[in-house]
């Protein structure tokens, strides 16, 4: 967690959140469906349209032969498309992702089987797009969009990035908004009483604000001095043990956290620092819909993710009570590869050696991270105990380390694109 200066005040205009999102496909012709055969009980192999909305059922199951994530049309008319997740029984699934490329589109997380079905809603055009079920095997599976397909980004290469720039905007607006209302929903938990509902509530907050983490340390509240950690958002929200700080004391989540774990249970100071937390993340939203990047602001924010995955997360210090340092690790690594997915369409035209390197890097990481999914973890990852570090932090560290190095390219790069 580092402690960049920002004000509150004055971040210049405020962004407007999309109510819809738009993904470019690759390619530029629409594709035959991923499987010309209907579903079982269908006549048709494309989505049916309902309204002007094309629907969608995503089905999770668990069994002997692994957790399956079952859509019930593999293709779909361009337009809106309303994507329906149901976890009917399984324990290894826990989100649902339609991406173009590594660009997610839309999601739905936190997918306990037994609760009722939960939809989202993307516009996108004709193209090859992937359902990406995480736990499930397999993970991904194509999806294919027919109709106007979405023509090929045109325009200078700073153009590209500039787009890129404002859709990522947009994006983390989105998880702060849902980072703002997991943490009501902790608080209501937490004011409850129940220490187990209270702990999936903080399991389910965690990510939101991990994804976005390296767009929203330092921000000093108006009124404090920088090196005031009163004042300093970041601190108020996201302290540790390891960086405590004896003047301001315990807050924010990991406050919370250590009373849930390590004292197993609720007190009135738990309460306070629900409350606290709430709060100062309702500060935090207002500041981040203020927010204004450049690109090379996106580079530096997805090396800035994969250094606190390194420093923080692989050794554990994060989640120092809960042990659920691998879900942190996800969601560092997901806000990383969002950065460089709207950042990819302009530096394919700067250096597409370093995107393909980039990509398979990625590819790696996942697959050393995906090693370490169970289905006995309210995460979906092994809890990180010291015992799990010293099996496998090796292993992940080298593999966050190669997906590094390319990274930390990119920033100079799209700074002196035109």
């Amino acid at each position: 967690m580092s402690h960049k200066s920002h004000a509150v005040t004055g971040l210049g205009a405020v962004i407007a959140l999309a109510t819809g999102l738009t993904g470019c496909a690759s390619g530029s012709s629409p594709s035959s469906p991923a499987s010309s055969a209907a579903p079982s009980g269908s006549s048709a192999s494309t989505a049916p349209v309902v309204n002007g909305v094309a629907q969608i059922k995503v089905t999770l199951t668990g069994g002997d032969s692994g957790d399956k994530c079952t859509a019930d049309y593999a293709t779909a008319p361009a337009g809106p498309i309303t994507f329906t997740v149901e976890n009917v029984s399984s324990t290894a699934i826990t989100e649902v992702e339609l991406q173009s490329e590594l660009k997610i589109l839309g999601e739905k997380e936190n997918l306990a089987p037994g609760l009722p079905a939960s939809s989202f809603t993307v516009t996108i055009d004709g193209g090859q797009y992937t359902l990406y079920c995480l736990g499930a095997t397999p993970q991904t599976q194509p999806f294919t969009v027919t109709g106007q397909a979405a023509a090929a980004p045109t325009g200078s290469t700073a153009t590209l990035l500039n787009q890129g720039v404002k859709d990522y905007a947009t994006w983390v607006g989105t998880q702060a908004d849902g980072l703002k209302s997991a943490v009501a929903e902790l608080k209501k938990a937490v004011d409850s009483g129940n220490v187990d509902t209270a702990k999936a509530a903080y399991i389910q907050a965690r990510p939101f604000y991990e994804k976005i983490e390296s767009d929203v340390e330092g921000f000093v509240m108006p009124g404090f001095k920088v090196d005031d950690n009163k004042g300093n958002l970041d601190y108020l929200i996201d302290m540790r043990a390891s960086n405590l700080d004896e003047k301001v004391g315990w807050s924010g989540f990991h406050a919370v956290e250590r009373d849930l774990w390590k004292a197993g249970k609720i007190t009135d100071s738990t309460k306070k620092y629900a409350t606290d937390l709430d709060a100062n993340v309702g500060k935090l939203v207002d500041v981040v819909k203020t927010l204004e990047f450049k690109p090379e602001d996106l580079a530096n924010g997805a090396a800035a993710l994969l250094e606190e995955v390194q420093s923080g997360k692989i050794t554990g210090e994060e989640e120092e009570f809960s042990h659920t340092d691998l879900a942190d690790f996800h969601a560092n690594l997901e806000g990383a590869r969002q950065a460089f997915a709207y950042l990819q369409p302009g530096l394919e035209k700067i250096d597409p050696d370093l995107v393909k390197q980039v990509v398979t890097q990625f590819g790696n990481v996942d697959a050393a991270l995906g090693e370490l999914r169970t289905k006995d973890s309210a995460t979906g990852y092994l809890a990180w105990t010291p015992a799990n570090r010293d099996k496998h932090r090796k292993a992940l560290s080298q593999a966050v380390l190669a997906l590094q190095q390319p990274m930390q390219k990119i920033a100079e790069k799209v700074a002196t694109a035109k």
